[in-house]
């Protein structure tokens, strides 16, 4: 193994050292080092003393002739000196030497930091070598070397052959090698082998895997029988040296038991070993680090790839299509796509992993319709059936992706599959299903009979989305890939929110079928929901237009909103709703229900002049016929106060209907037809006794809006000028506390406050109506007494003396003595005994009733 120059110097002919074990002196003192080849600084010596020392293994014969000799190991070694620099070493037993101990022999190179052998071969070529010398030279001085030719032993074929013989240890011995050689702190490597020749072939191979400057710096050592004192990184042992399988540190490899079991989770591990098995050392080239490179290189080589490692392959070659030569494409395609197509039943097939398939459909995104189909295409038949068969993404394929014969196949072997999913109710339809629609729309498999069901839960879930995330515009749901013929969206309508085509619409643009029954499903959901399927389809630029007629309640829903700055007027927007629909609401009264609910959304109420036009416009037949005679009553039971035209249409509704109306409905709707007669030539007589009778027969509640609209208005009508006895002595003897309360709060009114102020007349008539009936029950003498303290005493107080003659002017053609009790009220310091007179107090007992 040679090997290349990576910038590093090579630097002179490195210094020679030469060690024997026995002293070189005649009386056993004297330097171990027999031979130097230069000037080496004593420490530098000290450590490579430590270095190159060897203990033969424990088991060895005490006394081997030169046969055995030849089976001792042989502690080839690479190590890092303190100074930066390296020992490149080789020690070999001699014999035996003192008792219990045996001779060796150590040669070493010394090469200073930065500098590299000769030629600049890795240290482990150098494995039995020519070069290195089994004892010092006879001459006492060393050979100079200027370079070191390598072993024969570790030529390609012999370590291919042991590869394949380690085959169980590949995969974990390069993934622990990687992690070593990235960080010196990640512990050491320990190879246990019988030989320490297979320790050699180890780290030749751990050499040709790594990147080449992290190769040169691997330290090593082929044998010690103490590896826990080793410094260098990958250790080599024979079993009978002592075990480290129990720290933490080391990273054993026994080759000598049983190959460990299981799956390598480093991926470049697992491929560099099927390179070697594989016997193709030279596929790992110049960046064997590459994983996305090396597995390209292993795939268009022939070599069947794990799932990661095919992962890998299509990932970086998805990210090189455009440098990638098209013969290089074609053959990764062939090794990505080796072995049958997966399919329905197929047993020699398997599935992609996750990982795989997402890089597959990576790289048939970039490659698709950019290069002929007879070299994407079985990339396609690949992609979809597996994508088909393993539920993952559905890839958007084009007519011309598969080859004829791919798409005869896959349309027999995945068609129960496709229209299974299709109909599959646990996934959301907007998702897998649609997806795989298109990908039986690519195949021709017929699942014309399967729309209607489709398209019902593509309806219900856009409507369901809308009613749990008023923000969503548009519809997702499987690929995002833009359809060509749909690219500056020619079909009119608003492209969704986020900009993108969405598959919904693709499919809709490009399915009829689709189409025509989701329209059908969403205009029954919109005749149902109107609102509900307004707020999901506004701007999701459903193609409406795409059919000329049909979907009335569709095309109001997604039909452009009226903003206030455009028109004012509710009718007109419904009017426009109805004209969007297309078809009268007497033939179809459906369409005045969804027209109203679109224009009154989310519980709004049309006005009382609103209510009645849309009444007497339409008829009664068609309000009963759409259903939506209750929003009409609604809108007159909830009116308020100040809605004038809410009695008008109450007068309506009865008219219209008579027999419909229940009866807590009924009565409500006399009791605000009555308070817009009060005041009219038609009010007739007691009004109160009419209002509360009306109240208090009704078989069911009357709305509060409808008994405080009523109270309200018969309170201002007592007020208005003056009330009739009998009126005011109804309201005095009812003591109903509302319409007690409307009466105060009307006459605290500001309304009430400027007519005191400016009409004597008005002031004598209040004084009348609120000093009268004294007695007749608490709740009306408290009433009025507060409103003469309250209102009417602060009035009199500021009008001119002029204006208080007319109101006592006024009192005296009243008579009954009301001008006396005027002016005794109307006296300084007479009001708390004119307020005992006037509510009774000091009467009979039995006399409050009267």
């Amino acid at each position: 193994m040679t090997g290349r120059e990576f910038g590093h110097r090579e630097g002179p002919v490195p210094a020679q050292l030469h060690y024997t074990s026995a002293p070189s002196g005649s009386d056993g003192s004297g330097s171990p080092f027999t031979v130097l080849g230069a000037e080496v600084p004593q420490g530098v010596l000290r450590e490579a003393e430590r270095l190159v020392g060897y203990e033969a293994p424990r088991d060895s014969p005490k006394r081997p002739d030169a046969e055995q000799l030849k089976g001792f190991p042989k502690a080839f070694s690479f190590s890092e000196l303190a100074d930066g620099g390296r020992l490149l070493s080789r020690s070999v037993c001699t014999g035996s030497g003192r008792p219990g101990a045996f001779a060796f022999h150590a040669h070493a190179f010394l090469l200073p930091a930065g500098t590299r052998l000769p030629d600049g071969v890795l240290p482990i070529s150098t494995w039995e070598s020519p070069r290195w010398a089994e004892s010092a030279p006879p001459d006492g001085g060393p050979e100079p070397v200027d370079r070191v030719e390598p072993s024969g032993l570790l030529r390609k074929e012999a370590l291919v052959a042991f590869a394949q013989s380690r085959g169980g240890w590949l995969a974990p011995f390069f993934a622990d090698l990687r992690a070593v050689a990235a960080d010196p702190g990640a512990g050491r490597i320990v190879v246990v082998e019988h030989d320490s020749a297979d320790v050699a072939r180890w780290i030749a191979l751990a050499c040709t895997v790594l990147p080449r400057e992290q190769a040169h710096r691997l330290t090593f050592t082929t044998y010690t029988r103490r590896p826990q004192e080793a410094r260098q990184q990958v250790v080599g042992a024979l079993p009978s040296s002592e075990s480290v399988a129990h720290d933490p540190r080391f990273r054993v490899h026994d080759c000598t038991a049983q190959p460990p079991s299981g799956p390598v989770a480093d991926t470049w591990a697992e491929l560099c070993a099927r390179i070697w098995r594989a016997g193709r050392p030279e596929l790992f080239g110049s960046s064997p680090e590459n994983l996305g490179v090396l597995a390209v290189t292993a795939l268009t080589s022939g070599i069947d790839l794990r799932t990661d490692a095919r992962a890998a392959a299509a990932s970086w070659a998805a990210e090189q299509t455009a440098t990638l030569p098209d013969d290089t494409l074609t053959a990764l395609v062939a090794g990505l796509c080796g072995g049958p197509v997966p399919h329905l039943g197929s047993r020699s097939a398997t599935l992609p992993g996750e990982a795989e398939q997402a890089a597959l459909a990576a790289l048939l995104a970039r490659l698709d319709g950019r290069v002929p189909a007879s070299v994407s295409g079985p990339l396609a038949a690949r992609v979809l059936a597996s994508a088909v068969l393993a539920r993952g993404p559905v890839p958007a394929l084009r007519a011309g992706s598969l080859t004829a014969r791919a798409h005869a196949d896959l349309a027999r072997d995945l068609a129960p599959v496709l229209r299974a999913g299709i109909a599959d109710t646990a996934e959301p339809a907007t998702g897998r299903p649609l997806a795989l629609l298109r990908a039986a729309d690519l195949l021709d498999v017929d699942c014309q009979d399967q729309l209607p069901e489709l398209a019902e839960r593509l309806a219900r879930e856009l409507v369901d989305t809308s009613a749990t995330d008023s923000t969503t515009t548009s519809p997702t749901g499987g690929d995002t890939k833009p359809s060509p013929e749909r690219a500056d969206n020619p079909q009119g309508g608003e492209p969704p929110a986020d900009g993108r085509p969405t598959a919904l619409l693709d499919a809709v643009h490009t399915h009829p079928g689709l189409r025509v029954a989701l329209f059908g499903s969403l205009d029954t959901l919109a005749s149902a929901e109107p609102t509900s399927v307004a707020r999901v389809l506004k701007g999701s630029g459903l193609p409406l237009n795409l059919q000329q007629s049909g979907f009335p309640h569709l095309r109001m829903c997604v039909a452009p909103a009226v903003t206030p700055a455009e028109s004012d007027d509710r009718l007109d927007r419904f009017h426009g709703l109805l004209r969007t629909a297309g078809v009268s609401p007497h033939a179809d009264p459906t369409v005045l229900r969804t027209a109203l609910r679109l224009t009154w959304p989310g519980g709004e109420l049309p006005t009382g002049q609103e209510a009645s036009l849309l009444l007497k416009e339409l008829g009664s037949d068609s309000h009963r016929a759409a259903g939506t005679r209750e929003l009409l009553i609604e809108a007159a039971l909830a009116a308020p106060p100040e809605d004038p035209d809410a009695p008008v249409l109450a007068t309506d509704l009865l008219r219209c209907f008579t027999t419909e109306l229940r009866p807590g409905q009924r009565t409500a709707m006399q009791l605000l037809e009555f308070t817009g007669l009060l005041g009219t030539a038609n009010e007739g007589e007691e009004w109160v006794a009419r209002v509360l009778s009306l109240k208090a027969d009704a078989a069911e509640p009357v709305p509060e809006t409808v008994v405080e609209r009523a109270f309200e208005a018969l309170a201002w009508r007592l007020l208005e000028g003056t009330a009739p006895a009998n009126e005011l002595y109804a309201l005095a003897r009812s003591a109903e506390p509302r319409l007690l309360a409307a009466y105060e709060r009307a006459g605290r009114s500001e309304r009430v406050g400027e007519r005191l102020r400016t009409g004597p007349a008005y002031v004598a008539a209040r004084f009348c109506d609120w000093s009268a009936f004294p007695g007749t029950h608490p709740a009306w003498d408290e009433t009025r007494t507060a409103l003469l303290a309250k209102v009417l005493r602060p009035a009199v107080r500021a009008l001119s003396a002029e204006d208080q003659g007319e109101v006592e002017a006024a009192l005296d053609r009243a008579g009954r003595g009301k001008l006396d009790a005027f002016r005794a009220w109307n006296r300084p310091g007479a009001l708390g005994r004119l307020a005992g007179r006037l509510s009774g107090r000091g009467r009979r007992a039995e006399q409050p009733g009267a």
